[in-house]
């Protein structure tokens, strides 16, 4: 806030569902009694549709500069909430693809969930600080005082954008939540399929011992061994071998390691 002036800046965003990109701009608006002076940074910016919005309102341009900034602040939330839907959307399909079979599990899916929070993130810090504004523009934040330079006939429509905006945050606070469980989730069913591989692994170790155990024993060539001389001792052998294994097999089978 200036002596002359009243500095605001907003930031709208732009979301590109196909490439998977949250983009912000910047809009700073130079409020004072009779002008309003913005500049804009980046293509996330509703000023063309807000010139044609207040040409053909001309009751609400009437009530002086601070319908402007109305304008400019009521098109940039409301694009929030077109934005907010969309991550929504890619949110449930993420959600959808983690507890699929064959998404579970693998590294591509881990790396969206990482770079979907990264977009939540960035649209978490374009609305979350004009909440105070807002806020303050109603007369309704901590502050209490009017702001200077905003008419107090156009005061009541940034209610309006502070309830617009609060859904916003709400809905991109839920989002961060979910995707936070989402990626608990999938580290979970990392770890538990890793487990399943290493029962299987084990499993399939303990079959492997007995043959080699048995014919270790019996490759040494000991003079002295049971049944060594015996017409039927290989044959004998290998049938102990196999029930052995027959047995393993459907002990683990019956546990679920195999």
């Amino acid at each position: 806030m200036y002596d002359d002036s009243l500095f605001m800046v907003l930031k709208p965003v732009d979301y590109e569902p196909d490439g998977a990109v949250v983009s912000t701009g910047e809009i700073m608006i130079f409020l004072g009694d009779s002008f309003v002076v913005t500049v804009r940074h980046g293509e996330g910016s509703p000023l063309d549709t807000v010139r044609s919005r207040l040409e053909h309102e001309p009751e609400l341009l009437g009530k002086g500069p601070t319908s402007v900034v109305y304008a400019i602040a009521d098109a940039a939330v409301d694009h929030y909430l077109v934005v907010a839907t969309e991550l929504q959307t890619d949110l449930e399909e993420l959600e959808a693809e983690v507890f699929s079979p064959e998404g579970a599990g693998t590294r591509l899916t881990a790396s969206r969930i990482y770079t979907f929070k990264r977009h939540v993130l960035e649209f978490r810090r374009a609305s979350g600080p004009l909440t105070m504004p807002m806020a303050r523009l109603t007369e309704a934040g901590a502050f209490g005082a009017a702001v200077p330079f905003v008419s107090k006939k156009a005061r009541p429509f940034f209610r309006d954008v502070h309830d617009h905006l609060t859904r916003v945050n709400d809905s991109a606070e839920g989002m961060d939540r979910l995707v936070s469980d989402i990626l608990s989730a999938h580290l979970a069913q990392v770890s538990v399929r890793q487990n399943d591989d290493m029962r299987k692994i084990s499993a399939w170790a303990a079959m492997a011992a007995i043959p080699t155990m048995l014919a270790g024993i019996y490759g040494m060539n000991f003079e002295h061994m049971p049944e060594l001389r015996w017409e039927w001792s290989y044959p004998a052998v290998i049938l102990v071998m196999a029930a052995l294994e027959v047995l393993l097999y459907r002990l683990f089978k019956r546990r679920g390691w195999m």
